[in-house]
């Protein structure tokens, strides 16, 4: 009988940025509106704020994520290249050190410099990269696909709230846009959860709560300055 199974560690880089990208352009286009209609200001007002919070949160999603994973990228680059040329000019003590990570990890030590040899005949870079380095091409960085991933997502879940405040009245923009967020956080909790494999019940409950909290304090905010106005 065939065994498949299913392990999601592939995933972990572009969903880490989709998520971060939905969850921000939720909670801060959300606080955004909330803070602003607490202020008593008009809907056109209102919705000029949400759309430049939506194309500057995306651009600035998109730039935080290259610089940051291009980083993560150049570090890698880096490490391989000084493996690269360890293994040119010192290949037995590479084989030795491979050997030795394989010791740890429960081989014996005969085995272990056999099994060395074998993936270094076949691929001694890629052996060093994924066992002693700990870069693998499933989670490796990918800049390009990180910063896309978040500035659409950003947009998608700006998108969210600003459509609320489309179709809501403008005494009930406060309550919708707030009550609508929370349940497109808790949508987003569930649905990140299940595609990384993870019960669905915390990440839920985080994404909600830490929402609530940003809308709060901002519609206080937005509060205060009204009455000062």
């Amino acid at each position: 009988m065939k065994h498949t199974e299913r392990h999601r560690a592939h995933r972990i880089g572009w969903l880490r940025a989709a998520v971060l990208g939905a969850n921000d352009g939720i909670v801060s286009t959300a606080s955004l509106i909330v803070g602003v209609a607490a202020a008593n200001a008009p809907r056109s007002g209102i919705l000029i704020t949400g759309i430049a919070g939506l194309v500057a949160g995306a651009m600035s999603m998109a730039a935080g994520e290259y610089v940051s994973v291009s980083s993560q990228s150049d570090t890698e680059s880096a490490d391989l290249a000084r493996e690269r040329h360890e293994l040119a000019t010192d290949r037995e003590h590479e084989h030795a050190e491979l050997a030795e990570i394989y010791v740890k990890r429960g081989l014996d030590p005969v085995l272990a410099m056999e099994v060395a040899k074998q993936l270094m005949e076949k691929d001694a870079l890629g052996a060093h990269a994924r066992d002693e380095l700990g870069i693998t091409e499933e989670l490796s960085a990918r800049p390009v696909q990180a910063a896309l991933a978040s500035a659409a997502t950003f947009a998608v879940g700006a998108a969210m709230p600003l459509l609320v405040v489309t179709i809501v009245p403008q005494e009930a923009l406060v309550a919708s846009v707030s009550a609508s967020s929370l349940a497109f956080l808790a949508v987003l909790g569930a649905l990140a959860a299940r595609a990384g494999g993870a019960p669905v019940l915390k990440p839920t409950v985080r994404v909600a709560l830490w929402g609530a909290l940003a809308m709060v304090i901002t519609a206080l905010v937005g509060s205060l300055f009204g009455a000062m106005t």
